[in-house]
Order: C-alpha cells, then structure tokens, then sequence
C-alpha cells in the first residue's frame, strides 16, 4: 500500500507546498484573515471573555487591548485544562498535551487541539513540498526515510488527558501519513530504551537499500544515529543474516512480539553490507544508502558546529531544515536544501516581531512582518490555535531576506540562552560562531563545548569547555586559546570592548576527558528529558554545570597568572 501512496502523498504535498507559496504575495492579508477568524472561534472561551476577544476588530485592536505575555501568565489555565476542564483557552476539545523537555528552561504544559495539530500537519506538508522540488532540480527525489524518535507518551494527566514530547503528539496523530514515508514499521518507534529504539529502526531500515533520507530533531542526534550504524555494525549484519534481533537489546515483550512478526532474513543485504565493512572498516549512512539523498534538521542555532562533522558520515548530501517549530508554535518553513533561511509560516500563527529596543520595555512596540528589516534581530510572537496570544517564547530570530512578501528568518538563539561575567551578553550564537573558526583554523574537530563561568563572582572569567572527538589531537591549546580570545572579541563587540581593559579577566582553557557530554546528556535523561529532545546550553552562567567532569587540560595565556588551578 505505502509503495502507492508515497507518491500520491507527495503530489499532494506538491499542491498544499503550492497554495502556501501563492499567498506569500499576500502576507498582510493572509496574517490579518488568519487573527480575525481565530478571535472568532475563541471569543467565548473563558480567556477570550476576560480579555474581550469578542470586540476586537482589527489587528491594531488586538495589539492594543492584548498584553505581550510570557508562559507564567498562561500557567494558571494549562493547569485547569490538565485537570479536564474545558473551553478555557480553546473552545475545542484538546487533545493532547505537549511537555517541554525542559533542557533549557522549566517544563510547560502546552494544549494541543485539533486545529492545533492540523496547521502543524499543513506546515509538514508544505516542507515535503519545498524538499521534493528541491531535490528533483538535483536530479534526485523524496522517498522513504529513518526516524528514530519515541513515539511513547508519558502519561496521562489528572482530566485524562495524554501529554508528552510534542514529537510523539506529531507521530501519534499523524501515525497514518508517517507510516507512508518510514523505512522501518511504526512499532520500531515503541520501545522505552532509547539504544534499543535506535538499534531496531536502524535495523529494520538497513534491509531497505533504496532509502532517501533521515530525519532527527537536531543535528547531534543524527551524529549519534550513526554512530550507532558504526558500533554495531557487525550486530546489525548478523541479524541480517539470520533473521534474529539481537538478544542483548532491552525490549518490552510485547514490542519484541510485534517485530519480530515483521521481521525476516536477508543474507543478500548481509553479504553486501559485510563487503562495505571489509572494505571500509565501518557503516557510514552514506555508505550503506547509495540512494540517500537528504537529511532533515534544525538549521540557524548551535547547528552549524556540528554540521562541520556531517561531510564524515553523510559526504555532500543537502541537509533540509523541514520545519523551524517548538511545542508551542510552528515558525517558519524551510523552502530549499542548504539555506538557514525559512519562510515565515503565515498559515499556522499570527506573528509579531519585537525590536531589540523593546525588549526590556513593560509596553513593547511590535512589527508585523512585513515591516520588518533584513538584518536586523527579533524576538518572535505568536498567537494560534493553542489558545496562546502574543505569546513570548523568547527566540530570536534575524530576518535574512523575503520570499515575496514574507520574511525568511533564521534562529540564532533563545533569549536567556547567554552569559555574561559582567554585562558583556554573549549568546549561543557568538559562541558557535567562534567555535566554528577555530575548528577550521586548527583543523581539528571538536566532540562538543560549552562556555562557562569562574567561581569568583568578583573578577569572573570565561572558561572555554572542550571534548575532543575521538581520535583528535589539539597540538597548540595556548594558540587555540589566543584565537578564542580574538575570535570572540569580534564577535561580540560588547566583550571585545571589556577585555582589553581587564573588565573580564583573561579566558581559560579546558580540555575534558573523552564522554565528559556522554555524561552531560545522561544526567538531562535522567532528569526526565526524551532523548530525542536532548539539547543543551552552549554558554551558561551555572557554575555547577559541569560539575564533576573530568578536566584532563587547562591552558592559560601568558599573561594569565592571578589565580590557581580552579577544578570543576
């Protein structure tokens, strides 16, 4: 059946890709359109009586009359709604609830309604759209692909009501449009243990040689897919051969049933993947899928760091952002392979930019987006059918161009997700930035970093964080260093005007034991955090992040000699 239906579906996306295009060249309209006929349907909801959704006419009475309002003011009503009242911030019955996974910020309850998940499904379907063109101009196409998310929920709230990562709200609603494009049966997806989901999906996706892509939600999780592929490649050609699935691996009974119902040998693709392993002395992804032809993952970010490592396991295969979203909104729309840019996703929200001006103001002046300027950043707004107005998720974006009239956008970081040892502000994305030069400058590739602060609250230095992957050797720390310093000093004007003077102390160097982030993104699991989910700061002002790791190196610059050894 899917062999029929997986070019049905992607002719259908190549039409909803269409539609959305087409009103590109009317985003005032089509934003206003949208406001008007969510007000309509919300007005008689508890939150739309209070604050009087009912008599609001215009987009101008609706930025005057609503205030910009953070997850805290929210709280109180997701609460209820977790309890199973009902019409409080929606008139529809939710259906789901999303979980934050808390990695950068306290977990929030998210009400996930019908309407809710259907823009979300559209913005999907449009990304098929972009991708599929995308990859027949180079001379490719769309086809079946590996996903290794949990599609388990966590459970159900007190009103009965399931709630989960918002990934396996996606999969679970959408479970008949996804089980057309998967390499591997949706039951591959079910086990609890993450390794074991991996292993299986991985597995059951080796059998098809003609896969076209693999999807994760951020760039480090398809880095350890193939990690996966090369660590147990000799388990996965023995299963093939055999038709066993490896004993070793934590499944549920029932889960273990229902693969192996749909599992079988295939000596062929054994003896083929055994020839690549003689040969190559691994699996790489594009080994093993002569026929790949993208993967899909969060573009803008921290992203760009650990793309330096893609061209090892995925060679020159176009990596596809599909869809810039969180659990309380969908954003924007990639519309080609390659590009940081997206689309503004004018169907799904209606959205609002925040100057950097007003950030700080109790009253901020908003923009809409077609007054935005190229170049400059913003924090993003929405409002949509989850019952949130004006909502703050606190990411900024910066506008890099227009498709039409809507404005391509890239996320270069979450505000709060910077440090700062005086007032110097230094972001996500300075970081990357620098840490991507230096990565070339040194050819050498790094694990993962992240950028912390000195115990002394009174002359606080910056603590530059390294892992280096395995087999790397950083032959000059103190020159890598220096660089840091001049790199950053660039970057983040702010700092370079504070350092000269000794406003910030001199940076330090420090050079981790190998699985020091292993360790890190445990101890996020542990905490409750879905490893599909698992992302961390790069930049943080908590002096007990990394507490107890290993630090095998620390490197000072010469004229660095006023403090001792700190540990961390």
């Amino acid at each position: 059946m899917a062999n029929y239906l997986l070019p049905l579906l992607t002719a259908f996306a190549g039409r909803v890709k269409a539609n959305f295009v087409q009103k590109t060249h009317q985003t005032e309209a089509i934003q206003e359109q949208f406001l008007l006929q969510l007000l309509r349907v919300h007005q008689d909801t508890e939150f739309g009586r209070h604050y009087g959704l009912r008599d609001i006419k215009t987009v101008d009475q609706f930025r005057d009359r609503l205030p910009v309002l953070p997850y805290s003011s929210y709280e109180p009503y997701t609460q209820r709604i977790s309890q199973g009242e009902t019409n409080v911030l929606t008139p529809d019955p939710v259906v789901y609830i999303n979980l934050t996974s808390g990695s950068t910020g306290p977990q929030k309850l998210i009400p996930v309604t019908k309407g809710f998940q259907n823009s979300l499904r559209r913005a999907n379907l449009t990304s098929i759209g972009f991708l599929a063109d995308a990859l027949k101009k180079r001379e490719s196409k769309f086809g079946k692909l590996l996903l290794t998310n949990s599609a388990h929920t966590l459970g159900r709230t007190p009103g009965g009501i399931n709630y989960g990562p918002a990934s396996v709200g996606v999969l679970r609603m959408g479970k008949f449009l996804y089980k057309q494009v998967f390499a591997h049966p949706f039951e591959t997806l079910l086990p609890d243990d993450s390794l074991a989901r991996h292993y299986v999906c991985l597995l059951f996706a080796l059998r098809d040689r003609t896969m076209r892509g693999i999807i994760a939600n951020f760039p480090m999780l398809l880095l350890r897919t193939s990690i996966y592929l090369e660590r147990y490649a000799e388990d996965f050609i023995r299963d093939l051969e055999k038709g066993t699935i490896a004993c070793w691996l934590e499944l549920e009974p029932t889960v273990l049933a229902q693969l192996e119902h749909q599992w079988s040998a295939d000596p062929i693709r054994a003896r083929e993947l055994k020839d690549i392993l003689n040969r190559e002395g691994r699996l790489t992804p594009k080994q093993v899928w002569s026929d790949l032809s993208f993967v899909a993952t969060a573009r803008g970010g921290t992203s760009d760091f650990y793309f330096e490592r893609f061209p090892e396991y995925f060679g020159d295969i176009p990596v596809f952002g599909a869809v810039y979203s969180s659990a309380e909104a969908t954003f924007s729309i990639y519309p080609d392979v390659d590009t940081d840019g997206s689309v503004l996703a004018i169907e799904s929200g209606f959205f609002e930019f925040l100057p950097e001006d007003q950030w700080d103001l109790e009253y901020p002046k908003t923009l809409l987006p077609t007054e935005v300027k190229v170049g400059e950043c913003y924090r993003l707004l929405t409002t949509n059918y989850s019952g949130f107005y004006r909502y703050d998720i606190g990411d900024v974006v910066e506008v890099v161009g227009f498709y039409n009239t809507a404005p391509l956008i890239v996320f270069r970081y979450r505000r709060g997700g910077m440090m700062s040892a005086t007032s110097e502000k230094t972001t996500e994305y300075h970081a990357t930035q620098v840490m991507q030069a230096l990565q070339k400058e040194f050819d050498v590739a790094l694990e993962d970093f992240c950028l912390t602060l000195s115990e002394s609250v009174v002359s606080t230095r910056y603590l530059v964080n390294i892992e280096l992957a395995p087999g790397e050797k950083l032959d000059d720390p103190e020159a890598f260093l220096a660089s840091f310093e001049r790199n950053l000093q660039q970057a983040n004007a702010s700092y370079g005007a504070k350092r000269p003077s000794n406003y910030i102390p001199t940076p330090r160097l420090r050079i981790l034991a190998p699985g020091s982030f292993a360790i890190l993104r445990q101890r996020q699991i542990e905490r409750g955090i879905p490893d599909s989910q698992l992302k961390f700061p790069h930049t943080s002002e908590d002096r007990q992040f990394l507490a107890g790791l290993e630090v095998q190196q620390e490197v000072r610059l010469p004229e660095d000699v006023s403090e001792p050894t700190v540990s961390v």
